[in-house]
C-alpha cells in the first residue's frame, strides 16, 4: 500500500501534451518534486 511520505512505484503513462500524445514516465523527474494530476473521463475515447 502506498503511504504519505513514501515513495511512488515506478509508471510509465500516456500523456497529451502540446497537442500530441507523448509517454511520461516518473524516472525522468527522479530527485524533483512531481505533483500528478489525473481526471478519468477526460479524453476517454468511449
Amino acid at each position: 500500500m502506498i503511504k504519505v511520505g513514501s515513495k511512488a512505484p515506478t509508471f510509465t503513462a500516456s500523456a497529451f501534451h502540446q497537442g500530441k500524445f507523448t509517454k511520461v514516465d516518473l524516472a525522468d523527474y527522479a530527485g524533483k518534486w512531481v505533483m500528478l494530476c489525473f481526471y478519468p473521463g477526460d479524453f476517454t475515447f468511449v
